[in-house]
């Protein structure tokens, strides 16, 4: 049975997880958590076998809905993502981000007579290509659900005048990618709270590492756990994290009560979507350096990004530790966990950049290309930097509207940084910028 950390530090849950002492007995002695392929769960009884499908006690029962391994990191995800406060949480894991996306939105689209005018769902606009395309295509075009974006920045004013009596959710996404605009949690969380509405949160660049929205008012929150999460870069894993007693206008009782177990009971045993036990492994593995790993990529960013902001082939850089529209909040909501120094907490901002090289979409795509150590890629959060441009990689399927509202022009690159030398990386991208110029 899964046992949750209880008055540990955040090292040591991401360490530790679920697998203590007496776990590691019930697995012949391994301190590393088992790697359990076994599609289905054995019962003793059929009374225990009827029990616990019909959700009366704890069990994984098939594949498709969980697995012991996938378990273990769910558990662990949700200590991380509740650490500091007094939430009770509880987290699905899911085969990609992008299904974590769909599984914590879905369920609020059900068709509900009693709920005056059409559905719709108000979205940042600053959000992840995969994102809009789920919003825009899938739920606006196949099933008519209207999307009304809000640019990031808008007061919470703006945001109130996007909602009626037929909104479903808020959701943004913070810092944003690869904008890296912020949201202002706590002022939606009070804004979804007078509405009865569920405020989702991807939370993906930040990590818990760095911010932790359920303690900020959000209800749910989501990550691609392929990125920072994952490091090591082995594996694709994606998850939701839900304090229990959410807020919902739509779905029964046990939706709000505790979603994450309504959605594994749902969404992921009638449609799948569920993580591979190996994934989970490959992910846990990475977790255990997740604090250390978000400190060194966002110091080594930190510097990288003032001196792109610095340097006469660059035309702006946007990077929360950078002053600008949301540097301010940068500082109040990015705070590496348990780093406090002199009794003032330590700000860290990511390992995320983005640029826009002087000279246009043909400068970004000759500065790409000049890049030696930086790895031409779309991934993101890994020990090895990459490169990519979003207007034809991440947001490539987005028509220009569409780019520009969520504010990726043509000439922007992003980068993420990894665990190389800091100074390394910088001649790297001098060297490029140089020969991008000539």
């Amino acid at each position: 049975m899964n046992r949750a950390p209880n008055g540990l530090r955040f090292d040591t849950i991401a360490v530790l997880g679920a697998h203590d002492h007496a776990a590691a007995l019930e697995a012949r002695g391994s301190i590393c958590e088992p790697l359990d392929f076994g599609p289905a769960q054995h019962f003793g009884s059929a009374e225990d076998m009827r029990a616990c499908l019909a959700g009366e006690t704890d069990g994984w029962v098939y594949g498709r809905i969980g697995n012991p391994t996938v378990q273990n990191l769910e558990v662990t995800l949700a200590s991380l993502e509740t650490y500091g406060s007094s939430i009770e949480g509880e987290a699905a894991a899911t085969a990609s981000g992008m299904f974590a996306i769909f599984a914590a939105t879905s369920p609020f689209l059900k068709i509900d007579s009693q709920l005056p005018g059409s559905a719709n769902i108000v979205v940042s606009a600053g959000c992840y290509g995969g994102t809009y395309m789920l919003f825009h295509e899938r739920y606006q075009g196949d099933r008519g659900v209207e999307v009304r974006w809000v640019q990031p920045s808008a007061p919470a004013e703006v945001w109130a005048d996007h909602i009626d009596a037929g909104t479903r959710f808020i959701f943004v996404e913070t810092p944003s990618n690869p904008g890296l605009a912020l949201i202002d949690v706590p002022a939606l969380a009070k804004l979804a709270e007078q509405h009865s509405l569920p405020l989702i949160v991807d939370s993906t660049v930040a990590t818990p590492a760095l911010h932790r929205p359920l303690s900020q008012g959000a209800d749910i929150v989501v990550h691609s756990a392929s990125k920072t999460m994952s490091a090591n870069g082995l594996s694709i894993a994606g998850a939701l994290i839900a304090r229990k007693n959410i807020r919902s206008r739509v779905g029964p009782e046990k939706l709000r009560e505790n979603f994450a177990r309504y959605v594994k009971n749902t969404v992921l045993r009638e449609i799948g979507g569920t993580l591979s036990p190996f994934n989970a492994l490959m992910t846990l593995t990475s977790l255990r350096s997740l604090r250390t790993n978000v400190d060194n990529f966002s110091a080594s960013a930190e510097r990288i990004a003032q001196f792109l902001n610095e340097h006469d082939a660059v035309e702006s850089v946007q990077y929360p530790g950078l002053p600008g529209e949301f540097h301010a909040l940068a500082c109040r909501d990015l705070v590496l966990v348990d780093a406090e120094q002199a009794g003032k907490p330590l700000n860290r901002f990511g390992s995320l950049i983005s640029f826009r090289p002087s000279g246009g979409p043909d400068a970004a795509f000759r500065t790409l290309d000049a890049m030696k150590l930086f790895w031409r890629a779309n991934d993101l959060g890994r020990v090895k930097s990459t490169a990519t441009i979003p207007a034809i990689a991440t947001h490539g399927q987005l028509d220009e509207s569409a780019r520009l509202r969520a504010t990726v022009p043509a000439d922007l690159i992003r980068i993420s940084i990894g665990q190389e030398h800091t100074d390394d990386l910088i001649a790297d991208l001098d060297a490029a910028l140089a020969e991008a110029s000539t």
